[in-house]
């Protein structure tokens, strides 16, 4: 009897420690980051990671391009990914989460990107976001200066008026300044006010702003709207001073609003860009970055079908403008497909 007992313990015995061997979380999903909050981890095998998408405000280009892509990638890889959407204060403010562990998935702007990465600019003192990755770049967010016409006709004009320039510390606020100061004057010189894209559309329709700047997608929903009631025009940034922005600050390059992309808009509007992109947390696992990545590409029609900003999706595209490493899931597809 005491031999019997002997071998069912050992038996046991052994079987807990393969339980705790099997157990083991992995180097990567456990890792902490910058801020000392805990980094997602891969989901485990055979349940698909739950992701939390950072976009931006609801009426801007980030909020409803990023609902479309995350329900098609829980309806065609629902096995890898369980992916839910956030609006946010958008690029500044979606670095921020994914630092701290909030959002493990994010959209932001080039230029944003390299500001966190490197802890520069709006990130100035700040610890430098280094837990994260390209994906790939999207698609141009392209700099509007929407104005009252009748108050408006050059850059000079702005000059003492009432401007939006979106949220304080934001993407789009750092673009304000850079192009303000290439034309010669500054915030002090303006009375300058921080509103949602949407707020700064009924801010103009009721008079109390002559203007407001914002960055984003072509075309954008508070834009689209506000074209319906209110005769807004677009200043452009022509060549001499776009010259001065681009060598100053590379992220940008030239882009073109076109006539007819709002309604009210009857002639083409010359101006600059940054890019949107897709950035991820490094501890999310290379096969669900490969997946994601793959299925951004062979599901474009199902993308574009349900936000126009999907057209653009194109792998060559996605490798341009990253001012940071692509994760070792989204090389593995490119290089896949003979890019890299």
């Amino acid at each position: 009897m005491m031999k019997k007992f002997s071998v069912i313990a050992a038996l046991m015995a052994l079987a807990m420690v393969i339980t705790a061997c099997g157990g083991t979380a992995s180097s990567s999903g456990g890792a902490v980051s910058a801020s000392g909050s805990a980094a997602a981890p891969a989901a485990p095998s055979g349940e698909p990671l739950k992701m939390n998408l950072a976009t931006g405000g609801t009426s801007g280009t980030y909020y409803a391009y990023g609902g479309v892509i995350a329900q098609v990638l829980n309806e065609k890889i629902g096995d890898v990914v369980s992916m839910k959407v956030t609006s946010t204060g958008a690029s500044k403010a979606n670095m921020q989460l994914i630092q701290i562990g909030d959002s493990n998935i994010i959209l932001t702007q080039n230029d944003v990107l390299s500001y966190g990465y490197n802890g520069t600019d709006m990130f100035e003192g700040e610890t430098p976001i280094q837990n994260v990755s390209m994906i790939a770049t999207l698609y141009p967010e392209v700099v509007h200066m929407i104005v009252n016409p009748d108050k408006i006709k050059t850059w000079d004009d702005l000059i003492g008026k009432n401007i939006s320039v979106s949220d304080a510390g934001s993407g789009p606020s750092y673009n304000a300044v850079q192009v303000f100061d290439a034309y010669g004057f500054g915030f002090e010189d303006c009375n300058i006010m921080n509103l949602s894209y949407a707020d700064s559309a009924e801010a103009m329709k009721d008079g109390k702003i002559d203007a407001f700047l914002a960055t984003t997608g072509v075309p954008t929903t508070a834009m689209t709207e506000l074209a319906t009631t209110y005769d807004y025009k677009l200043l452009e940034i022509d060549d001499e001073h776009a010259k001065i922005l681009m060598e100053k600050y590379p992220f940008y390059s030239r882009e073109v609003i076109k006539a007819g992309d709002y309604s009210c808009i009857t002639e083409d509007c010359n101006t600059v860009t940054v890019k949107a992109c897709l950035v991820v947390n490094n501890d999310v696992s290379e096969d669900v970055v490969y997946e994601i990545t793959k299925a951004l590409f062979e599901y474009k029609s199902d993308i574009a079908a349900g936000h126009a900003k999907g057209e653009l999706l194109d792998p060559e595209y996605a490798l341009e403008g990253a001012p940071i490493g692509f994760h070792p899931g989204a090389v593995k597809y490119y290089k896949e497909i003979g890019l890299m």
